[in-house]
């Protein structure tokens, strides 16, 4: 699977790569969303949701608590998934996660609490804090090429 890294020096550059995601998701995609705290992943999933709506104010609180959101969008269903208090990779089917792999997109902020349950083909992005902005490093197939 092909690998780049992007530079986000401001949270500009992270809504268009938000931007540029969400016309390149399709049904069944799973986002794997990976970095520490502070990293940008609700950040980035923020702009990938506003920009699927088509709503730059679309309201999208952290799943935190929730531990999983859903948008319906003119792009389909978009499911917001945050596993950091996840305690077992199988909690997460009392999440809807079957159902957000039928015919949804599911962003996963945390993604590696899924251990093995965890998708071979996903789009993973790597977020790290670089200076004052973002270094984003994604690997997926070539739909996401130098987005």
């Amino acid at each position: 699977m092909p690998t780049f890294s992007l530079p986000l020096p401001d949270e500009a550059a992270t809504e268009r790569l938000g931007a540029r995601l969400a016309s390149r998701l399709r049904p069944r995609d799973v986002v794997a969303l990976e970095g520490g705290l502070g990293a940008g992943k609700t950040t980035l999933a923020r702009a990938i949701l506003r920009a699927a709506a088509g709503e730059p104010a679309l309201i999208v609180p952290s799943p935190t608590f929730t531990l999983v959101e859903v948008y319906e969008t003119p792009r389909g269903s978009f499911w917001h998934f945050d596993l950091y208090r996840l305690e077992e990779p199988e909690q997460v089917f009392e999440l809807g996660w079957e159902e957000a792999r039928i015919d949804g997109v599911a962003l996963v902020e945390w993604a590696e609490r899924l251990g093995p349950l965890l998708p071979r083909e996903r789009l993973t992005i790597n977020l790290s804090v670089e200076g004052d902005g973002r270094l984003a490093t994604l690997e997926g197939d070539s739909r996401f090429g130098e987005v």
